[in-house]
């Protein structure tokens, strides 16, 4: 596979950007180190001209940025999510250096997102529940602010350093579910788990937090999922024979 090819497989994503400036330079950041596909949900300014001046030459990718109105929409078609924050959690995602992360990106056959948050407050946890890893740049932890076009950057370049490692890697490695299999799949494992009396749906934890984090960690395969699905529909199916017994 081409150098273009792998990169034509990533899209950076941009949540609730307020500043359209910091789109167009986020822009110029990804075209820099080779990255082309650039979508936004709920950008608060868009198009710019203040977005355009930023851009400083990107103005293709500004063009040909998809605009959605929800996150989920955004994911739908990528089998691989990364989400990045400089914020510590509560509860612990699995989290990756911006190597780390290269790595994987470029070791995924299928489509990969890299999801930059608010300029303020970054990515929620609800959000972050439809990540598969938590990326983390290090910085010093007097001053961790890190501009939102910076962040970017960053990722675009060690992206761009792993290229060449990674060139052949992709014939290894088979095609993780998407993120529209894999809403569908933790609906109908939310259900099956109510329906089996497990999970109380009025009060239902962190326990649903807790299997998003197992699963994301594992990233199923297509055919995985399709055999978890077939279990749940197995054990619904026995659940209400029960019942009528």
């Amino acid at each position: 596979m081409k150098n273009d090819e792998m990169l034509e497989r990533i899209h950076v994503i941009l949540v609730g950007v307020t500043h359209p400036g910091n789109i167009g330079a986020a822009a110029r950041a990804m075209k820099t180190m080779g990255l082309s596909h650039l979508r936004l949900v709920q950008p608060k300014h868009f198009p710019s001209a203040d977005a355009t001046a930023r851009a400083a030459g990107a103005d293709d990718l500004l063009a040909n940025a998809q605009v959605f109105d929800t996150f989920e929409e955004s994911l739908q078609d990528c089998h691989l999510i990364m989400g990045t924050s400089a914020r510590r959690r509560r509860i612990s995602w699995p989290t990756l250096t911006p190597k780390q992360c290269a790595d994987k990106v470029l070791t995924c056959p299928g489509k990969v997102a890299i999801v930059f948050g608010r300029e303020q407050s970054g990515l929620t946890n609800e959000e972050l529940d439809l990540c598969h890893f938590l990326v983390q740049i290090s910085s010093s932890p007097t001053f961790s602010s890190l501009n939102l076009a910076a962040a970017v950057q960053i990722l675009a370049y060690e992206l761009r350093c792993g290229i060449e490692t990674h060139h052949d890697d992709l014939k290894m490695n088979r095609e993780p579910a998407s993120a529209e299999a894999m809403a569908q799949f933790y609906q109908h494992l939310e259900q099956t788990l109510i329906d089996i009396g497990f999970l109380d749906p009025k009060n239902p934890r962190q326990l649903k937090r807790h299997l998003h984090r197992f699963f994301n960690r594992i990233q199923l395969l297509k055919p995985e999922v399709n055999i978890f699905r077939g279990i749940f529909t197995a054990t619904q199916e026995y659940q209400k024979s029960k019942e009528k017994s």
